[in-house]
């Protein structure tokens, strides 16, 4: 494992610890996912380049789409929680039930 592979995957990690220690707050744990789809699309885009598959090349490119659908998604969530409970606490995701 090449020492490039091996930076994405601890970004990839810390990503996840910060999305574990800062879960309270919408944003924060908005901006670890996001770092997490972009260290998993670099991950993808140096896996297919390194394979030489033509096949796969679109792979990088369908994840970086669903990361930008999930950017987008939360993003509204969090005016709409911040627009009505006036904070972006995690906790205010249950009183948003039907």
């Amino acid at each position: 494992m090449t020492l490039i592979h091996m930076n994405i995957i601890m970004a990839f990690s810390m990503s996840l610890v910060g999305l574990l220690m800062y879960r309270s707050h919408l944003m924060s744990a908005l901006l670890c996912l996001e770092s997490m789809m972009l260290s998993l699309f670099i991950l993808a885009t140096l896996t297919v380049l390194n394979s030489h598959f033509t096949l796969a090349n679109i792979m990088p490119i369908i994840l970086l789409v669903f990361a930008a659908c999930e950017a987008a998604i939360g993003l509204a969530l969090l005016v709409m929680i911040s627009n009505t409970y006036g904070t972006d606490y995690v906790q205010n995701l249950n009183l948003l039930q039907c």
